[in-house]
């Protein structure tokens, strides 16, 4: 018996049959296997009345949305495969990034300050051979997901939301004027909105069975009996490439305990390993990280996954009226986990261009498709995704990748705080990144050019185009603030349009980062 299978045996819930299935559904993807469901239709027959404005489809993060929408006055139903509730491990975060739950009215101080279960400081960068670099206050905040899903809840209810809970989507048709889902009897909306994550079956549908272009593996555990440890790690390696990849760690402290993560990105290839293989490699190298003993933990819970990510993205609804959100629409870096983190960074964007598409009927295919913009500063961080991994049949220095990324972060630490902390929240800037760019160049050349043929001239080549996009939408921003004035002078569609564009430019070229 794999130390993987005496481990997770002993937990309850079961989690090694979740982790044998979770292993089936990465094995399909890899061998194109995967069916493609046709969950949604369209009829040119009108439906002359609607019961909702909105149904939120996906419930955990859907109801941030749900509860912002629902305080503002529309109609919105929220339909859950399950029950609304939020897992017991913590959700990372910054501090500033949660001003939005006072912002849009979600949470109250108080409220705010008691969804937050832990914290610590401060966190460390760290590769093999490199030295360490120290942060503080960066996804220092561990949010309990009960509190702030089941406080959420209550406050949807109470504006008048409507939860359908043990009620999975099962399939739409989009009509002229509304979509009418089968669930719950057959619900009548304005919009649909598509908050079901990386597999929902809608964006399965509109993929037709394309093969992710990059993929997260992710496994890990929270457990007790560790070192006391009040610091935590952002992202460390201390091996060289091993089954081509890098593994990298994170950790924090948790209430129960200590939370340990194995990550690493690869391709899709059939070749690559499974999950459970993967979690036996966290197993065998995590005393060696942890310095501790497997003998001397408790296992609370284990955790495990993957997440894919596409080139082409946000993706492109190809009906009116529905419109996907957080890692639905393919809107988080290819680097990060999306998830929470993701959400939250774009909830007062959505929240605000979802009510003035409401007010203006604003709901086509091509008007709600301003919603998920393209943005340059998601689109060069696939460059950095490339750099972090290698091809199946790739041959390169097993410690390019920790040399490359040590230069990288020395860089940007010296460059000061207002280069580092952006880019480890995943917001990526022009000046930030072409001072990185500049320095690394010049202080490290010889590894610089190491990427050219671990990425290759082709995706390079493309990175380009995505870098110069920044630093146009980088100016194209401050003429945004600069239109303010013009802007509330428009007609409703006309702002409703002109603020996409705005946002979009502020969203791409990483100006709403919050200090």
């Amino acid at each position: 018996m794999s130390l993987t299978e005496q481990i997770l045996s002993q937990l309850p819930g079961n989690p090694l049959d979740g982790l044998r299935k979770a292993d089936s559904l990465w094995q399909a993807i890899k061998e194109d296997t995967l069916p493609i469901p046709m969950v949604v239709k369209k009829s040119q027959d009108p439906l002359t009345t609607v019961e909702w404005d909105v149904v939120i489809c996906g419930g955990t993060l859907g109801i941030l949305i749900g509860t912002a929408l629902a305080n503002l006055g529309w109609r919105v139903a929220l339909i859950e495969r399950g029950i609304l509730r939020g897992r017991e491990q913590e959700w990372n975060i910054s501090r500033q990034e949660l001003e939005v739950f006072i912002e849009l009215n979600l949470l109250s101080e108080a409220e705010l300050e008691k969804a937050i279960a832990t914290q610590y400081n401060p966190a460390r960068v760290s590769f093999l051979g490199g030295s360490e670099v120290w942060v503080r206050d960066v996804l220092n905040i561990g949010i309990d997901p009960v509190f702030l899903l089941g406080t959420l809840k209550s406050k949807f209810l109470a504006a008048g939301g409507k939860l359908f809970e043990n009620t999975p989507f099962s399939g739409a048709v989009v009509h002229p004027d509304g979509v009418i889902l089968e669930a719950a009897g057959g619900l009548k909306t304005r919009l649909l909105i598509d908050a079901m994550g990386n597999f929902s079956p809608i964006v399965q549908q509109v993929r037709q069975g394309e093969k992710p272009d990059g993929v997260c593996l992710v496994v890990g555990s929270c457990a007790k009996g560790y070192p006391h440890n009040e610091t935590g790690d952002l992202i460390a390696s201390f091996t060289p490439i091993q089954n081509q990849c890098q593994y990298f760690w994170e950790a924090f402290p948790a209430r129960d305990g200590r939370t340990t993560y194995l990550f690493t990105y690869l391709d899709a290839d059939n070749s690559r390993p499974s999950l459970e293989f993967f979690f036996e490699e966290y197993l065998r190298l995590l005393p060696e990280y942890q310095s501790v003993e497997l003998s001397q933990l408790q296992f609370e819970r284990v955790l495990f996954g993957f997440f894919p990510s596409y080139r082409k993205n946000p993706i492109r609804m190809p009906w009116n009226r529905i419109l996907p959100v957080g890692d639905s629409s393919g809107n988080q870096s290819p680097v990060s986990f999306g998830g929470f983190g993701a959400m939250v960074r774009h909830l007062k964007r959505l929240t605000e261009g979802i009510h003035e598409a409401l007010q203006t009927d604003a709901l086509s295919q091509n008007a709600l498709a301003l919603l998920q913009p393209y943005q340059p500063n998601i689109a060069v961080t696939w460059l950095f995704q490339r750099t972090m991994g290698v091809g199946v049949d790739q041959k390169v220095d097993p410690n390019q990748i920790n040399q490359l990324l040590s230069g990288v972060f020395q860089a940007m630490e010296q460059l000061g705080d207002d280069v580092l902390r952006p880019f480890l929240q995943d917001v990526v800037q022009f000046p930030a990144l072409t001072k990185t760019l500049i320095k690394t160049l010049f202080t490290k050349p010889g590894i610089v050019l190491q990427i050219i043929p671990q990425v290759g001239l082709v995706m390079l080549l493309d990175w380009m185009v995505h870098y110069i996009n920044l630093g146009a939408y980088t100016a194209l921003d401050r003429l945004g603030t600069a239109l303010e004035p013009f802007r509330k002078k428009l007609p409703p569609l006309g702002r409703y349009y002109c603020d996409r564009f705005v946002q979009a430019w502020q969203y791409g070229s990483g100006s709403d980062y919050r200090k």
